[in-house]
């Protein structure tokens, strides 16, 4: 497996419990928006711990960026993550990923599972071609929302927020299931991307289908 030592050039804030880290980018290193790698930190005790990040950054950026949610309720990798500073050492590896642009349809996430999805937007509205996509973000309050004026501004009113611990009459309510579904979207023949907790994305993915969505036209990490 390919294994490349990089530093952090920054780390930047994002929401209360989410970075954005900005890393050396290795020679010719390329992925495509939606694709993630292993990250580990490079100090004893934690090379080996891995965890799966996307890139949040694009290809032609100078560094590669990772947006990430760090948990404090245990002593974990994103908690030493939130320590780390400019200067400390990351290890990632080969870059991998199923989620990919597959044409205009509704992008559905979840809370930290976002990420994906914010290089794919980033790279549209670099190119002029957001169209008609959609993005229905949900997450428990509105302080948790990862890149809300970003996404504001490249979706306008196609961006939508879904609130499921907050009430808030600029928001939707959650919980996004069926009847949620049904209420927002007419059209079931459109390319479907959903990512988020596992859980959800299960749920998701049947309801989708039963609703008439087309399996082959449903992109979620597999």
């Amino acid at each position: 497996m390919e294994e490349h030592v990089v530093k952090i050039l920054s780390v930047q804030r994002v929401t209360h419990d989410v970075r954005a880290y900005r890393i050396e980018k290795p020679a010719g290193y390329q992925f495509v928006p939606g694709q993630a790698t292993d990250v580990s930190i490079n100090k004893e005790g934690w090379r080996e711990e891995k965890r799966p990040f996307t890139f949040t950054s694009l290809n032609d950026y100078p560094y590669l960026e990772f947006t990430i949610k760090s948990y404090h309720d245990h002593p974990g990798v994103t908690d030493q993550l939130y320590q780390l500073k400019a200067g400390d050492e990351l290890i990632i590896h080969d870059v991998w990923g199923a989620i990919a642009y597959k044409g205009e349809g509704c992008f559905i996430a979840g809370g930290a599972g976002i990420t994906p999805f914010v290089a794919i937007f980033r790279q549209l509205y670099r190119d002029k071609a957001v169209g008609k996509n959609r993005l229905l973000f949900s997450n428990k309050t509105t302080g948790d929302i990862i890149y809300h004026d970003e996404f504001d501004r490249i979706l306008g009113k196609n961006a939508a927020y879904i609130l499921t611990a907050e009430d808030n009459p600029s928001y939707r309510k959650g919980p996004v299931n069926k009847t949620f579904l049904q209420r927002e979207i007419s059209d079931f023949s459109q390319p479907f991307y959903i990512c988020g907790p596992d859980k959800m994305v299960a749920d998701l993915t049947k309801v989708l289908t039963e609703l008439g969505a087309n399996p082959e036209a449903v992109v979620f990490e597999k």
